[in-house]
C-alpha cells in the first residue's frame, strides 16, 4: 500500500493513457501520492473530475469561496475566525460512508505544511479482509451495517464529534441520515473485497444485537487498523494525495494550532451503491 507517481505535471494537459496509468495505480497501492505540484483550484478541480463526481462536503460553511466542490481543511485562523475545518477527521473512518452513495477517491492538495505532524495515517482494509480466519469471513459477509455522520461510536450529538455537527438543512440538502451499507464490499474495479466503514461511521449491524453488532465493529476496527497494515503519508508543499475509499481506512493526526496547516480537498463518489 501507498506509492509515488512521478513525472506528471496536473496543471498540465494529461493523455487519457496517463490518466489511466494513476488510475490503475490507485487501485493497485490504494494510496499515492504526486509530489510538488503548482496548481490553481480550478486545475486541481478538473483533474479530481476525471476520477468521478465531485461530492461537496455536508459542513458547506468550509467550502472554498469560488469552488464549494473544494473543502478547505485548516487550523488557521483569521479575524477569530476559523479559515477551514481544522478536525479533518481524526478518528479512523472512510470518507462519505454516511451517504447512500459514498466516496470513490479523496483528493488532499497541500498548501501549508505545518513543522511537526499534520501526517494521514492509512490502514489497508483488503489484506485486513484477506488475514481474517475463514470463520470470521463467513461470519461477516452479507452483513449490512448502519451509518451515521460523525458516529465513532457514540450516538450522542454533543460528544461524537469534534468537528461541528451539521445542521439540519445540511443532513437533508446531502442526505446524511441513516444509510446501510455492506459490512463486506466487493471493490467496484478490481472486486476484491475489503472491509468496509468497521470504524467511523457505522454504530450497529443489521439483525444482531444492538450490543453484539457493536461488539463486533470495534474487533474488526481493533484488527484492520494494526500497525501491520498502516501507512503514513507525509506532506510537503504542493503535494497530491490521492485514496481509495473502498480499500482503506484513514485517520488525520492534528497539529500545534500556532503551527499553520492549510489543504484542500476534493471527493468524489462513486456511481452506484456499494455492493457486498
Amino acid at each position: 500500500m501507498g506509492a509515488e507517481v512521478e513525472g506528471v505535471d496536473l496543471s498540465r494537459p494529461m493523455s487519457d493513457a496517463t490518466f489511466n496509468d494513476i488510475r490503475d495505480a490507485l487501485h493497485r497501492h490504494h494510496v499515492i501520492a504526486l509530489r510538488g505540484q503548482n496548481l490553481q483550484p480550478q486545475a486541481f478541480l478538473e483533474f479530481a473530475r476525471r476520477l468521478g463526481p465531485p461530492e461537496p462536503h455536508v459542513l458547506d460553511q468550509y467550502h472554498h469561496a469560488t469552488h464549494p466542490d473544494i473543502l478547505v481543511l485548516s487550523n488557521v485562523v483569521r479575524d477569530g475566525k476559523p479559515t477551514g475545518l481544522a478536525d479533518g477527521g481524526t478518528y479512523w473512518h472512510s470518507d462519505y460512508s454516511y451517504l447512500e452513495i459514498p466516496a470513490r477517491a479523496t483528493l488532499l492538495y497541500s498548501i501549508e505544511v505545518p513543522k511537526v505532524g499534520g501526517d494521514t495515517l492509512f490502514a489497508d482494509q483488503e489484506q485486513a479482509y484477506e488475514d481474517l480466519p475463514d470463520a470470521m469471513k463467513k461470519r461477516i459477509d452479507g452483513r449490512v451495517t448502519l451509518n451515521v455522520y460523525g458516529n465513532r461510536d457514540d450516538l450522542d450529538l454533543k460528544s461524537r464529534t469534534c468537528a461541528p455537527p451539521p445542521t439540519q438543512q445540511q443532513k437533508d440538502k446531502r442526505g446524511a441520515h441513516l444509510i446501510r451499507h455492506p459490512l463486506v464490499r466487493r471493490h467496484p474495479y478490481s472486486g476484491r473485497k475489503a472491509l468496509y466503514s468497521v470504524s467511523g461511521t457505522s454504530f450497529a449491524i443489521e439483525g444482531m444485537p444492538d450490543d453484539e453488532g457493536l461488539a463486533l465493529l470495534r474487533e474488526l476496527a481493533a484488527h484492520s487498523t494494526q500497525p501491520r497494515y498502516q501507512y503514513r503519508m507525509q506532506y510537503g508543499v504542493g503535494d497530491v494525495v490521492i485514496w481509495d475509499n473502498a480499500s482503506v481506512l484513514h485517520s488525520a493526526t492534528l497539529t500545534d494550532p500556532a503551527d499553520p496547516r492549510t489543504l484542500f480537498r476534493i471527493t468524489v463518489k462513486e456511481t452506484q451503491r456499494p455492493v457486498g
